[in-house]
């Protein structure tokens, strides 16, 4: 059976064999990773879930001690202000309180009064002045004796210190003293009065100024919290801020509640005041008195809330908010966490199953298009290969990739590239073995065939001087001389093409020898018809030629454009720098063109449309610039004329011919 099944999938197209093995091995391993996907992502919702609901616990305890931190801030500037306005209030208290004193004074100093009874009358006065609730005046000597007091009159308290441990007493008498006349002093300490039942400190301010004819420091203090519009206005805020607090829900049934670090709640939806150090969870756990120990972090912890008959799990954020030394706590129950998650589950593996079946189309549809985009370029490269193998090496393969099946093409473009350019040089190896033939015939033309013509133009030219011109064979005679040398100098061409000299190299300036060129050509018999121009670039740098060979270029191509202006005309020789590296000389005519079916053949050996032309000058021209490493190119049009560009290149690459 298998064997069978092998041997059927092996027949089958490239294609559909692909669809047969790949497709199971995309489909089967799909439904295995959809199962473990869906079981993942069953179990990240959970856990993302529990992520979130810890994070929204997170911000919420953060929001919390944010908005107590913005309340404390804002009342710390309010009571910032309101300390400006007790002190200026304290200060006139205590001008007219000196006023009162200075006032004794002078009656002592007119002989009103004498200096007990004036004292015992400023007593009496400074006594019966109240400040808020709990504020007095009173007044003490530079020694720290207190002069003026409701109730330790006569005690000497130079060594008290505030709840701080500072001598403020020992302050206020060196700053009484070192005062200026009428400049009242300021003092703000915290103070915690048992015999009113202050249980924590408070801040107390106190204006004081030194009269000197006493010695005694005249005090207004009185404490920052007591004035009842404060009290009231604090309160009315402290409210709005705990319905703030107490009205944000934490999933259905959490909520924020804050505890001092007694125990007592200072802010809970139900139960606010109460004394909760010892609260214990089902397992035991005092979580309120670990939470005020620890101050920051998380506990999770079982508990019933009353009406339910099973204890749940509760976790709880908490933070510790410094300025009033609270707890707050943020708490909610697991379970309502998973709510969303139970849910999210079943919509999880609903759409597994949908999407698996999606994913499933969309992978026999991609494993199809994957097999054409496969097998396309295999039929294409099949296509060509069989035209290639027909001898058609001129067919190329489509590269439009980079993988593969693109090295693939690319290697079988480049053999048959390697191919073509084989048989060109076995044309040119041949075409090379027929010039050495040629040469070595050329050889033995020159040596057969120059003595006999040496021969028969030496009796040629005898004959011409022994007859008279007026004789009628004279003119025989002329065309058997003119014949033998036009023999003979097919016989010096035919040579040369066969036996062109490698090239001497030297650095010659193109535009002097064009110059002695072109000065030469214009006095040519052949030229005087012809209007010769030179256009010369003078940025033309010297460059690696063969002034001999070029020179012979030169005047070839010259005499053939004034051949072809045999009516007269004008050339024109220019030179100039092309960007690509070369130099260009053009030789322009305008003389009757070259037609285009024979511009082909123009430059090869023996083809000629003169008369009695060789057909070797053009060929013996571009054999010289191709050993020069240069190109010669020809542009023309029937009665407009002829363009020969010849470029040689500026920088010669080091390679033999």
């Amino acid at each position: 059976m298998s064997r069978f099944l092998f041997r059927f999938v092996n027949d089958l197209k490239l294609r559909w064999k692909m669809l047969v093995v790949v497709l199971p091995l995309v489909t089967l391993p799909l439904f295995l990773v959809a199962g473990i996907i869906g079981y993942i992502a069953n179990q990240q919702a959970y856990r993302g879930i529990t992520q979130t609901s810890k994070d929204d616990l997170e911000h919420m305890a953060r929001f919390t001690t944010d908005l107590l931190d913005a309340h404390y801030q804002q009342f710390q500037v309010y009571k910032q202000d309101k300390q400006k306005t007790i002190q200026e209030e304290l200060a006139t208290l205590a001008n007219l309180a000196y006023s009162l004193v200075e006032a004794q004074q002078s009656q002592v100093l007119s002989g009103q009064a004498d200096p007990a009874t004036a004292k015992s009358e400023a007593r009496r006065a400074l006594k019966r002045v109240n400040i808020g609730e709990t504020g007095y005046i009173y007044a003490l000597t530079s020694k720290g004796t207190l002069a003026v007091h409701l109730a330790r009159e006569g005690e000497n308290i130079y060594d008290e210190k505030d709840e701080d441990g500072r001598y403020f007493i020992r302050s206020m008498c060196r700053a009484a003293l070192a005062s200026a006349p009428g400049e009242v002093l300021y003092i703000v300490y915290p103070w915690r009065n048992e015999i009113l039942g202050d249980r924590f400190p408070r801040r107390k301010i106190v204006a004081y100024r030194y009269f000197p004819a006493w010695d005694w420091i005249i005090a207004v203090g009185g404490y920052l919290d007591e004035t009842t519009e404060d009290l009231a206005f604090e309160r009315r805020s402290f409210e709005e801020l705990k319905s703030k607090i107490k009205s944000k829900k934490v999933g259905r049934s959490g909520y924020i509640f804050c505890v001092d670090r007694l125990g007592t709640l200072t802010v809970h939806p139900d139960s606010e005041g109460q004394m909760i150090i010892d609260a214990t969870a089902q397992d035991g756990k005092q979580f309120i008195r670990e939470m005020t120990v620890r101050k920051d972090g998380w506990i999770r912890y079982p508990w019933k809330a009353p009406g339910e008959a099973e204890p749940r799990m509760k976790l709880v954020r908490y933070r510790y908010f410094q300025p009033w030394d609270w707890i707050v706590a943020v708490g909610a129950y697991e379970d309502e966490f998973y709510h969303e998650a139970n849910l999210i589950r079943g919509r999880i593996l609903a759409s597994m199953m949908v999407i698996t079946l999606l994913v499933w189309l969309l992978a026999t549809g991609m494993v199809s298009l994957a097999a054409k985009i496969f097998t396309d370029p295999i039929n294409h490269m099949i296509g060509v290969i069989r035209q290639v193998k027909r001898g058609r090496l001129d067919h190329k393969m489509k590269v439009d990739t980079r993988d593969e099946l693109g090295e693939l093409a690319a290697a079988f473009n480049r053999m048959t590239e390697i191919i073509q350019h084989n048989r060109e040089m076995e044309a040119a190896l041949a075409q090379q073995g027929k010039m050495a033939s040629l040469g070595i015939l050329s050889s033995g033309v020159a040596h057969e065939i120059n003595n006999p013509l040496g021969v028969i133009l030496g009796y040629a030219g005898y004959l011409e001087k022994k007859i008279d011109p007026e004789d009628p064979n004279f003119k025989y005679i002329h065309e058997i001389k003119r014949e033998s040398k036009r023999c003979k100098k097919i016989v010096q061409d035919l040579l040369s093409y066969a036996r062109t000299p490698k090239p001497t190299l030297e650095e010659t300036d193109i535009n002097a020898l064009l110059g002695q060129i072109v000065d030469f050509a214009a006095n040519h018999t052949d030229m005087h018809h012809v209007a010769v121009v030179k256009d010369f670039c003078r940025e033309l740098p010297p460059i690696l030629v063969d002034p001999d060979q070029l020179r012979q270029v030169a005047i070839n191509l010259i005499l053939n454009a004034g051949n072809a202006m045999s009516e007269g005309g004008r050339l024109e020789v220019t030179t100039r720098l092309d960007p690509a590296g070369f130099v260009d000389i053009v030789f322009g005519d305008n003389g009757s063109g070259i037609p285009e079916d024979l511009q082909e053949r123009i430059f090869e050996p023996f083809f000629t449309t003169k008369t009695r032309g060789t057909g070797l000058g053009l060929a013996i021209t571009k054999q010289i610039i191709d050993m020069h490493h240069g190109r010669i190119e020809l542009e023309s049009t029937v009665g407009k004329g002829t363009s020969i560009t010849v470029r040689l290149p500026v920088k010669r690459e080091d390679y033999q011919l």
